[in-house]
């Protein structure tokens, strides 16, 4: 009994490590903007945060892959080289340096808001790119084409209505003087419009990048070393790009404060161990899927938001919330039932045999060892033909019909 209780518990392990993974990942993420936006409006450029983010990660995901899969690495080809440096371009550059623009424009709540798009721009783009298949009659399908729309209407009451501030049981022992970010709710020196556009290009990039990643996996089949070359290709650009913005020798000062912080946290936990999970998660269900949980990033930051930087929290911000985790568990519902198909579908098949009351149906596919058979009666030339042998309780007994081999 203990040993079929271990089996048991193993295999629920074993399947719900996709889910815990990217779970963890979301607190992950979810820190990294509290942090962030700490640093931000200490003054920190963020072109110069994200060379340091990537620099970091380099540092602390190169070792590993120089020794783990040193003998697993596959040879860098050109095209396998034009992927690595469009994902450099796609994530570090492009993604980090327009969302941390935005976040600084806005607040981590309404960036996470805006990010929640990052499913269904995601889905989109890989049905486009037949990594998905829709087949509407499904219900399997249509949980994931309503779970999108409705995490994406989710998104959008957050962003669109405020409603009346939620008294949290913790706001009333919050004073706002020891928040670290003041006026974090206010319009005051923020562009709302073109944070939000940034967000949105962000987004966008963010999701292309999951795509290519799932595909680059394909030909260079080493997740580490892909995940080191990826944070030191996009340290090279990152530092291309901010001497072509940053013009001041002071902005890369850096010491043992918040923004060495940031820089640090930002490298180790979102973007080398990001990489690499999203990656082997990815590799065994899809970019949709590790996408879908963006959404929860949304409600721990705005949680987190509430204790450290003494953000409010409005009723549409609850609302939208709901609709988010209701559209992220049909979306998950959905590709749940697509793995346990496709899972169904690559089992090999066997002979299977239904008793029913002492009526026994077998059935054989393939009968082996029928030309030795025939051997011994002396047939020469032998066609291997299915058999099907049916056994009823019946007072003759059965008999096995054969067709007669022709000479």
């Amino acid at each position: 009994m203990e040993g079929g209780k271990t089996t048991s518990f193993g295999n629920f392990f074993e399947k719900a490590k996709p889910y815990i993974a990217m779970t963890c990942l979301q607190f992950g993420y979810a820190g990294m903007n509290i942090i962030t936006k700490v640093s931000l409006n200490r003054g920190m450029s963020h072109y110069v945060l994200v060379v340091y983010r990537h620099a970091f990660a380099t540092a602390v995901i190169a070792p590993f892959a120089l020794i783990f899969e040193r003998k697993l690495r596959p040879k860098i080809t050109f095209s396998i080289f034009m992927q690595i440096f469009v994902l450099g371009l796609l994530g570090p550059v492009i993604d980090q340096n327009f969302y941390y623009a935005g976040l600084k424009f806005t607040s981590p709540t309404f960036s996470c808001a805006m990010s929640n798009m990052l499913p269904a721009m995601t889905f989109v783009m890989a049905v486009i790119c037949r990594m998905e298949k829709v087949h509407i009659k499904k219900i399997r399908c249509q949980a994931k084409v309503l779970g999108t729309i409705v995490t994406v209407g989710g998104a959008m009451l957050m962003t669109l209505y405020k409603g009346p501030v939620v008294e949290m049981l913790w706001s009333k022992y919050i004073h706002p003087h020891q928040s670290y970010v003041t006026d974090t709710t206010g319009t005051t020196d923020k562009d709302w419009f073109k944070g939000s556009i940034l967000l949105i290009l962000a987004t966008f990039a963010w999701a292309s990048f999951f795509i290519l990643q799932n595909v680059t996996m394909r030909a260079y089949t080493a997740p580490l070393s892909l995940t080191a070359l990826v944070c030191f290709m996009g340290t090279l650009q990152s530092i291309a790009v901010t001497f072509v913005m940053e013009h001041k020798a002071n902005v890369w000062a850096i010491g043992f404060d918040m923004n060495l912080l940031a820089a640090a946290y930002a490298g180790i936990v979102s973007s080398s161990i990001a990489y690499y999970v999203q990656g082997l998660v990815m590799e065994k269900r899809g970019p949709v899927f590790v996408t879908a949980f963006s959404p929860l990033m949304m409600i721990i930051v705005a949680i987190m938001g509430s204790f450290i930087l003494a953000e409010k929290i409005f009723l549409g911000g609850i609302l939208g919330a709901v609709l988010i985790v209701m559209g992220l568990y049909s979306v998950l519902w959905g590709k749940y039932k697509e793995y346990k198909e496709t899972e169904i579908d690559s089992m090999p098949q066997s002979p299977v045999k239904l008793n029913n009351d002492n009526k026994d149906i077998i059935i054989i596919e393939e009968v082996e060892g029928i030309d030795i058979e025939m051997q011994k009666a002396g047939v020469n030339k032998v066609y291997s033909t299915p058999a099907v042998a049916i056994s009823t309780p019946l007072p003759h007994s059965p008999m096995l019909a054969v067709e007669t081999p022709k000479y």
